[in-house]
């Protein structure tokens, strides 16, 4: 039986809190991890000013030293709450519950992280979603299609709320690299965005971005910024390996259509400089930017596109105090602001 009522409310509808989880695996940020501890203090303090921060942390002596922290830093604390469980790690937008409402209220969603069909570490992520909805006080349901477990990562989706999700076939239709659900099609995906979500509109992009370890996650591409405007990353530089699928992603959308049939309004988001460390490009964007009930957090690279980027989210966002966050050392885990957090619908 498909349950029609339920719905995923868009990012910027009103908000309990964030959902964040304090790094405790150095291993995520080789040679970093000091720096990343106060990086997410800041980050912290940003949420904690406009609404509740709900921080997973590993152990009571972690707890100590974290509140310890935030003291230090001038943090709201009366505006921080704790869960205490020992993750693998830290990226609570896709091993945390996706929350949602239905005809009594707000439900709790497990989509069965498993390390994005990557790692063999995440045996502690899978159970964040029944951590955080005993906190919540909410039903946990987990997500299946025709009586298997269905693997999404709240990273790889983003909605309007209104009935239209944006998703990449890099990340969900891939034959062969990181399969989430092998043997899947897109009115699978479809059928399953429709019974939990509320989805009678999906509009696939191609391909991510260059580095991303998930493999396309659509925060780092596009995102909704109202019901009908969608914010797309676009590479200036023909000859960087993101020009051409960025390029592909932006007649995609341009030939979209809404869950009403009108045709979404596109505003472009430029790409920062490659940033190159240790050999490797990391996935940096800023398109992996959180909203929040009075502010939008961006992520920022010490690039002269910053000031472009945060002007362009700006327009976007005129009720809102848009603060751009340095995410210099949170990339180097291949993430940034939204991939860090999950939000939790008020």
């Amino acid at each position: 039986m498909v349950n029609s009522t339920r719905r995923f409310p868009a990012e910027w509808e009103k908000q309990q809190g964030i959902l964040l989880c304090f790094p405790h695996n150095g291993n995520d940020w080789p040679g970093k991890y000091e720096a990343i501890q106060w990086a997410f203090v800041e980050f912290i303090k940003k949420v904690a000013t406009v609404e509740e921060v709900i921080l997973v942390v590993a152990t009571e002596k972690l707890k100590a030293k974290v509140v310890q922290m935030l003291e230090t830093a001038h943090v709201n604390v009366s505006n921080v709450s704790f869960i205490i469980y020992k993750t693998n790690r830290s990226w609570m937008r896709d091993s945390g519950p996706i929350i949602v409402y239905n005809e009594n209220g707000r439900e709790a969603l497990n989509f069965n992280f498993n390390g994005w069909a990557k790692y063999t570490n995440y045996q502690l992520d899978k159970y964040v979603p029944k951590h955080v909805s005993n906190f919540l006080n909410i039903p946990l349901t987990q997500v299946t299609y025709k009586g298997k477990p269905v693997i999404v990562e709240g990273g790889a989706i983003d909605v309007n709320g209104k009935g239209t999700l944006l998703t990449s076939e890099e990340c969900l239709l891939h034959p062969a690299i990181q399969v989430r659900n092998k043997g899947f099609k897109k009115e699978d995906y479809e059928a399953v965005f429709k019974e939990y979500l509320g989805i009678n509109n999906v509009i696939w992009l191609g391909d991510g971005i260059v580095g991303d370890d998930t493999h396309g996650h659509i925060d780092d591409l596009c995102r909704f910024v109202n019901e009908d405007t969608i914010i797309t990353v676009v590479e200036e530089n023909e000859k960087d390996a993101n020009y051409k699928p960025l390029q592909d992603n932006l007649k995609r959308l341009q030939n979209a259509k809404l869950e009403n049939g009108k045709s979404p309004k596109i505003v472009t988001l430029p790409m920062p400089n490659p940033l190159i460390f240790d050999g490797i490009q990391i996935p940096a964007s800023y398109a992996n930017f959180l909203i929040l009930n009075k502010t939008v957090l961006v992520p920022t690279f010490n690039d002269g596109k910053d000031r472009i980027a945060l002007n362009t989210i700006a327009n976007c966002f005129p009720d809102r105090q848009i603060i751009g966050i340095s995410a210099i050392d949170l990339i180097w885990g291949f993430g940034t602001l939204h991939c860090l957090s999950q939000q939790i619908p008020s």
